[in-house]
């Protein structure tokens, strides 16, 4: 696959032929016959910035693949026809067969990606997609209340969105949602947004001081993907209505998880914390820590920013920024955990942190000059595991919280593990905008932004 990404090899070359014009074919070269400081390293993955056409076009790939894998319609069950009528629901309604879920809190980040992604190339397919299968929720969404609220058992296709059981139901397609909605969407969202938003802010299990917490796979459980699966609803909630109470909490969420679950040593979240346990087990597991990244910015990007939590959450993306940079790998990507260099390299963590990253340098909450180039690297790697057919390869399939190294190790990876398709679109949508505002180079064989004299 040719990738379109300027690097100074041609450059290179003619300046090595230069310099070495007059030394036989058969003599070595050495720090006097040439400059042996320009000579290109073998990289393992593509050095320099891709071009916005060549992100767009593995963007693309991506949209294709799931375009068609993912279920946009309803059909009978009994027949396989498809049901256009919404008078014809009954409990034999289905959505059409397809390869992911559409009310999986991976796919709420996938709606987000393809909405940014719309909004960074100014292709309406992206939104599109997102758009007519959230107004198909919406719109058989009444039907479904009202048999399940004579019959709790009534079959229903969107029954995770109707009656959640955990934040995971409820966050990440809620926040998408919101975001849907103020991009002007035309589909009744608000009666489904209020459910979640109600789970979450008064069904779901919390600590006796307001924070989120589950009940597996030990009582009293901090999970850090929950931060995700509740803050940016939360914060979005409070952005669609002006009450303060959703940022209040969403800023509560943030400075708990953090005071338990953050080490201010390597600047890494672990993964789990269990209120009984005199140590805390620390597995800095990336994809985790991306869902904490990512939340962190999605908080700052509406919360006010005269709101008392404001400076806290900020100089809180600052240091899980520092520290994740800290361990990146030299071929772009992160580890399996971020710590531990023996174990594999992964997609969805690595295209996380890429949208993470490159937002908070957008909005102006970390250094560009400083971060810019590591989110370069990073986009190259995760590019590199877009296929042809527009699968995400290496990403890590739903994980539970262990407390032992092998569980994490060992975890398999699968194309259609869904979590790495919505990050993918993010972190290409986010680079493609800075690559718009900005301009790089290479300096002496590295990569560096352009700085305006």
């Amino acid at each position: 696959m040719k990738t379109n990404i300027f690097i100074v090899k041609t450059s290179i070359a003619a300046f090595l032929l230069l310099f070495s014009s007059n030394v036989s074919a058969q003599e070595p070269q050495n720090d006097v016959t040439a400059p042996l400081h320009l000579l290109q390293p073998d990289y393992p993955t593509p050095y320099g910035v891709q071009s916005v056409e060549t992100i767009t076009a593995t963007l693309n790939r991506v949209y294709n693949f799931l375009e068609s894998k993912t279920a946009s319609k309803l059909i009978d069950s009994k027949t396989n026809k498809e049901i256009t009528n919404l008078k014809n629901l009954d409990e034999n309604t289905v959505f059409e067969p397809g390869a992911f879920r559409l009310t999986s809190y991976e796919w709420g980040v996938t709606y987000a990606g393809m909405q940014l992604t719309t909004e960074a190339t100014g292709d309406s397919k992206y939104a599109n997609y997102t758009n007519k299968r959230l107004k198909l929720i919406a719109d058989i969404a009444p039907f479904y209340n009202a048999k399940l609220k004579k019959d709790e058992k009534y079959p229903s296709p969107i029954i995770q969105s109707l009656r959640p059981h955990a934040l995971d139901d409820a966050g990440a397609i809620c926040a998408a949602m919101i975001k849907a909605q103020r991009a002007g969407l035309k589909a009744d969202l608000r009666p489904l947004i209020d459910n979640f938003m109600d789970f979450i802010s008064n069904k779901q299990f919390r600590l006796p001081d307001g924070t989120l917490a589950r009940n597996r796979p030990q009582p009293n459980t901090l999970w850090l993907d929950d931060l995700f699966m509740s803050v940016p609803a939360l914060a979005q909630m409070g952005k669609l209505t002006g009450d303060v109470k959703y940022y209040d909490d969403a800023v509560k969420q943030v400075k708990q998880f953090s005071e338990r679950m953050f080490n201010n040593q390597n600047n890494l979240y672990m993964h789990g914390w269990v209120q009984s346990m005199e140590e805390h087990p620390q597995f800095h597991w990336a994809r985790a820590n991306g869902w904490a990244v990512m939340t962190l910015v999605e908080l700052l990007e509406v919360l006010p920013k005269d709101h008392a939590g404001y400076n806290d959450v900020l100089n809180q993306l600052r240091l899980h920024v520092k520290g994740l940079v800290h361990y990146q790998d030299g071929t772009g990507f992160w580890h399996q955990l971020i710590d531990r260099n023996d174990t594999y390299l992964e997609t969805s963590a690595t295209a996380i942190y890429t949208y993470a990253i490159a937002r908070a340098i957008n909005r102006g909450y970390i250094d560009k000059a400083a971060y810019s180039p590591v989110v370069m690297l990073a986009w190259n790697a995760v590019s590199t595991k877009v296929n042809e057919k527009g699968h995400v390869e290496d990403v890590c399939v739903g994980t539970g919280m262990g407390f032992d190294p092998a569980f994490y190790y060992y975890r398999p990876i699968n194309v259609y593990a869904a979590h790495g398709y919505g990050p993918v679109m993010l972190a290409g949508a986010e680079v493609i905008f800075l690559l718009k505002n900005n301009e790089f180079e290479i300096n002496d064989s590295s990569l560096q932004l352009k700085s305006k004299k």
